[in-house]
């Protein structure tokens, strides 16, 4: 029988198999490769039960397709099983093939090789895959649409001699591979989401052979081009997100690293699995990323969890775990536990003599002996010195004139979400150079999970290297748990630091003379401890303390004194030592009230915009602003004298929340649970106190009112419902919605999106 002929099937069985390999064509392209594999076998058993034979290509094509779906799935057995059975049914009669079988036999010799590149069999990979790509070249000059299959097999071929070491090959074949791709784009048989296979694939290489610029040069362009047709979800998104970290860390640009590596850990836990290799790779670069910025201990976390997977999926020498154990053993080095990490280089080094041949990625096991030498090293040192291990805080000379003003933030992060869009806003003037955050201390209780949802936002949003504190309860009582939002990236890091103020102490004794911002978004209850504490630090290093809350009219008395803002009302005596020891000391203040918040509140359909962005924090502040103010809905129906509403003033009633959120006087409506529906305005309070720091935008933006006091000014921004303080509410409104969008676009790499501006939006939306 000619094993390349169909055969006559029953129209309904061929419609089923044709319905299988379309659903399993779709669950493959999305990652759902269990779903896959079963839509796969399913279409096989269909073709095999109504025929005596099965068409050539059909039945290989299939076949192709389930194996790769297993190696995915790292079923690495059953995948090599199907192929085998498949091939050896054919090579027997390939000579009789014509270039349609031809090239399918290659694609299945290809998908084979894989697989066994996948189990570290590199000898026997690259021996197939010259088998395919010499049956291929031939076909290159025959048919246009043969140019993509060429490329397809040339570069499984590169991908080979990369992963057994030969990166000067390697390099070489992907670059064919590329200019294959690039003329069968043209030619328009290759789309460029298949262009974009070649640059991850050249980006690899190049990473690899420490080409970093260039590396990421191509992991970018892939990354583009994946943002351009697929939506943000898509396995391959992360996979581009990965390498282009993976890129930045070798640039030692780690802290841009970390947003895309953080994205790309929760995009392929969802895609794949926890037990999955591919997201064992993403912690890897992940933990790359902490490292690279001295955030070890997090890294530590990262690289245990990804070896556990690997050493569950892989066998126990498999070439894959000797970059992970490279860096295992580099940051335990970091934390001083030498004698264990001499026992990763050791068992790395014994990983690569099974895999390798002489003179086969020699710098792999060079670096081995040097992580064996350095932990010697170490360890000897530990005689003299014994192991301390503390969280590395920057104390690097602060450039004032080239960062921008030093600014350090007390937030209640979690309570609403403008104190997280501060912070979204504070990462887009870092960039600019305006701002330079030196510490971040949450505050109000639970202060230890404000830290964490602190410590996560930064991380995703370019600032993984200003260091996290956890401050005081914020004058509440102990017992009292006060509400936080929940975020996906929230982080429990061991490099957090547990005495907030410490961590204050550390950064303004490193600081010039008079170069700080004080920034409180909370209570003033670390403030006032600061002060208690450290009178002379905070004199000498403090030139600012900017406050978002509100005081008493300043025409009426000759000092200023806090009014029942609620960050004030947290903790009034410690407002009122504040404000009293600031005049005092001579240290100026700026206050920024409600009412400039009122004068330029922002819309709903701004959230709306920012969310379509696709980063996890701005995904996550658009879900919880509903939440937030049905939340605070909940409070205001309250009576005032109800526990529950946790320190709002009683001048936050019905009447208010209609006045402020909803543009109206209340309706005769009976009041419901939610009130989202009805939402016209939404207040940022924090991120305009945030903008008041820089002082361009301080003269540009606002009217000052000023009080001098001991010969010192201290100011305050919206005095009055009248006098709220802003000078153009659309102005404004379009600079802090440009620098919301840009902080998301830059963490994500994306190319810039055009704003939203205050005259694409009705004031009564």
């Amino acid at each position: 029988m000619d094993c390349f002929n169909g055969c006559a099937c029953h129209d309904g069985v061929d419609r089923v198999f044709e319905e299988c390999i379309e659903a399993g064509d779709r669950a493959k392209a999305i990652f759902h490769f269990s779903k896959a594999s079963k839509l796969y076998q399913k279409a096989i058993e269909h073709k095999l039960k109504m025929c005596n034979g099965s068409s050539f290509l059909a039945k290989m094509m299939t076949t192709v397709h389930l194996a790769t779906c297993l190696r995915e799935l790292a079923n690495y057995r059953e995948a090599e099983k199907v192929l085998t059975e498949c091939l050896e049914n054919i090579d027997g009669h390939i000579s009789m093939a014509g270039e349609k079988e031809k090239s399918t036999y290659a694609r299945a010799l290809t998908a084979l090789a894989t697989l066994y590149q996948a189990q570290s069999k590199y000898a026997a990979a690259i021996k197939l895959h010259e088998k395919s790509v010499a049956l291929t070249r031939g076909m290159e000059h025959k048919h246009s649409s043969d140019i993509l299959c060429v490329a397809e097999n040339v570069a499984g071929y590169a991908e080979a001699l990369r992963k057994s070491g030969d990166h000067i090959q390697a390099e070489k074949y992907h670059r064919e591979a590329l200019e294959l791709r690039t003329r069968a784009m043209e030619q328009k048989f290759c789309t460029e989401l298949e262009l974009a296979v070649s640059y991850t694939q050249l980006g690899c290489t190049l990473a690899e052979m420490a080409n970093y610029d260039e590396a990421y040069k191509y992991h970018h362009l892939a990354l583009k081009l994946r943002y351009r047709y697929l939506d943000f979800s898509h396995g391959l998104i992360s996979e581009s997100m990965n390498y282009c970290a993976e890129s930045l860390c070798g640039l030692g640009r780690g802290v841009e690293g970390i947003p895309l590596a953080f994205h790309s850990v929760h995009a392929r836990k969802r895609v794949f699995g926890e037990s999955h290799p591919a997201y064992a790779h993403a912690l890897s670069v992940l933990a790359s990323c902490y490292h690279s910025v001295r955030r070890s201990l997090d890294a530590r976390n990262c690289i245990e969890t990804c070896l556990k997977i690997c050493e569950n999926a892989l066998h126990e020498y498999h070439a894959n775990l000797i970059p992970n154990l490279l860096l295992y053993g580099d940051i335990l080095l970091s934390i001083g536990e030498f004698e264990r990490g001499k026992n990763i280089f050791r068992r790395a080094a014994a990983i690569h003599q099974a895999n390798f041949n002489q003179g086969q990625r020699v710098s792999q096991l060079e670096y081995c002996r040097r992580g064996i030498a350095n932990a010697e090293q170490g360890l000897s040192s530990l005689e003299t010195f014994p192991p301390k291990h503390s969280i590395k805080t920057r104390l690097t000379p602060l450039d004032v004139r080239c960062n921008g003003t030093p600014v350090i933030i007390f937030t209640d992060i979690g309570r609403d979400v403008d104190d997280e869009m501060a912070l979204v806003l504070l990462s887009s003037l870092r960039k600019m150079r305006m701002l330079d955050p030196i510490a971040v201390i949450a505050t109000l209780s639970p202060e230890k999970n404000r830290a964490y949802l602190a410590r996560g936002s930064m991380d995703i949003l370019e600032m993984a290297d200003v260091p996290v504190g956890i401050g005081s309860s914020g004058g509440i009582m102990s017992c009292v748990k006060l509400e936080i939002y929940d975020a996906e990236y929230s982080l429990a890091s061991p490099d957090i630091h547990a005495s907030g103020m410490d961590l204050v102490y550390k950064v303004l004794e490193s600081a010039p003379e008079k170069s700080v911002q004080l920034l409180c978004l909370a209570s003033l209850t670390d403030v006032a401890t600061l002060i208690r504490e450290q009178q002379d630090l905070f004199t000498s290093k403090v030139k600012e303390v900017a406050l978002m809350g509100g005081v008493m009219p300043i025409d009426d008395q000759e000092t200023l004194s806090p009014d029942t803002a609620y960050n004030n009302n947290c903790d009034m005596d410690s407002a009122e030592f504040v404000y009293e020891k600031c005049q005092e000391l001579r240290v100026p203040t700026a206050t920024l009230s409600r009412w400039a918040a009122y004068g330029c509140p922002c819309r709903p359909l701004l959230m709306d915009q920012l969310a379509r962005i696709d980063h996890m924090t701005a995904v996550n502040i658009q879900a919880v602003m509903k939440q937030g103010v049905d939340s605070l809905w909940k409070k205001v129906i309250l009576p005032s004298h109800d526990p529950r509403r946790e320190k709002l003033p009683p001048r936050c009633d019905v009447r208010w929340f209609y006045k402020v959120f909803l543009g109206q006087e209340r309706d005769a409506e009976e009041l419901s649970a939610s009130i989202w529906r009805k939402v016209k305005t939404l207040n940022m309070y924090d991120p305009l106190a945030v903008m008041m720091c820089v002082p361009s935008y301080r003269s540009l933006y606002f009217t000052i009112k000023s009080k001098i006091v001991n010969g010192v000014e201290h100011i305050v921004i919206g005095e009055s419902e009248v006098e709220n303080g802003v000078v153009d509410e659309a102005s404004l409104f379009n600079e802090y919605s440009r620098l919301f969008s840009l902080a998301f676009q830059n963490s994500l790499h994306k190319e810039k999106l055009s704003a939203l501006r205050m005259s694409q939006i009705s004031l009564d939306t």
